[in-house]
């Protein structure tokens, strides 16, 4: 019997790996843009601000002041991307761990198909959380002023 429910136990690993790596995979490809616009426009604005600061009429407390002035929106969108980010995994994290309190309800009633409720909460919470995806890079970029 525990060969059993071994074996089930990794079929269930398997299932929520499988689902995790296609939304990890989706959302990096769809907040591929807004990385590239955070690590790239923002990051070369910024050193085009440092630069600007380095004026030898300037103290170095200025200087300091002027380049931690040019970091801000750098750090900002950093932030708000991660904090989005952080949200959005949660979420799914929330969905995921209601399907498995299912999957265990359905082993406890000892109903035969637990492997398929199992499969078919994680495939509805998976396609819930792709179809939020758009919504989040939307809001993103609109946070972020990225124009395409």
């Amino acid at each position: 019997m525990d060969h059993l429910a071994d074996a089930e136990e990794q079929l269930v690993a398997e299932i929520m790996r499988q689902k995790l790596n296609e939304i990890t995979a989706a959302t990096e490809a769809q907040l591929s843009g807004v990385k590239d616009h955070v690590n790239f426009t923002l990051q070369q604005a910024y050193f085009k601000c440092a630069y600007e600061c380095f004026d030898r009429s300037k103290t170095q407390e200025e200087i300091g002041n002027c380049v931690e002035y040019c970091t801000v929106p750098v750090l900002k969108a950093h932030y708000l991307v991660e904090d989005e980010t952080a949200k959005f995994a949660e979420n799914m994290k929330r969905s995921l761990t209601h399907c498995q309190d299912k999957f265990v309800a359905a082993k406890l009633q000892q109903d035969g198909n637990t492997i398929k409720v199992l499969e078919s909460c994680v495939d509805l919470s998976t396609q819930h959380c792709l179809k939020t995806l758009p919504y989040l890079v939307r809001q993103l970029k609109t946070s972020l002023d990225i124009t395409e």
